[in-house]
């Protein structure tokens, strides 16, 4: 019995048999993304980068206070800052984020005390080259319009105000943040 499998290679041939019965008459199982199904983002997703926008000045809502760049753990995150000496306040002047470092754990949104940056729950963004993954402060604050120009809902980031803190405990800018 044995010798006649060997000769025939019937194993090898059923082998191939299934193979090709699934090839012909199988459905796919893979999704067709483009065209039919875009899956929505689970809360808590952490995507693209984004410098929120104070409605206000129409700038950024950073006070360079370098708590993201610092806890960051891969260091993608690069603050330059003047002082106006009017005010006696910071300005940042140059805000970038190497997207190719980042390992999208959230930290920077989370330590933030005015809620200026954030990762949206956009996850449909690619390069050709490291530049287009790399965010200076006026992409990071274009892909804060994108994004809510496309939202239909209030963007509500769990970070803002976090569940089980007292709102007294809070830093002031996150109790009176609304979520624009």
């Amino acid at each position: 019995m044995s010798l006649i499998r060997k000769v025939f290679l019937t194993e090898i041939l059923q082998g191939l048999a299934l193979t090709l019965k699934k090839m012909l008459f199988a459905k796919p199982v893979t999704i067709e993304y483009y065209d039919k199904v875009r899956p929505k983002p689970y809360s808590g997703f952490r995507g693209r980068h984004a410098l929120v926008r104070d409605p206000e000045t129409g700038d950024t809502l950073c006070v360079a206070c370098l708590r993201c760049a610092k806890v960051c753990p891969s260091q993608c995150i690069h603050i330059e800052y003047e002082v106006d000496k009017e005010k006696g306040k910071r300005k940042v002047t140059k805000y970038e984020i190497d997207a190719l470092r980042c390992v999208f754990c959230g930290y920077c949104e989370e330590v933030c005390p005015v809620n200026a940056i954030v990762l949206t729950e956009y996850y449909e963004y690619i390069g050709f080259t490291r530049r287009d993954l790399y965010f200076d402060k006026e992409r990071l604050l274009k892909n804060w319009d994108e994004f809510i120009a496309k939202e239909s809902r209030p963007y509500l980031n769990p970070f803002w105000k976090p569940r089980g803190i007292p709102e007294k405990r809070l830093p002031v800018k996150k109790r009176q943040f609304t979520g624009v």
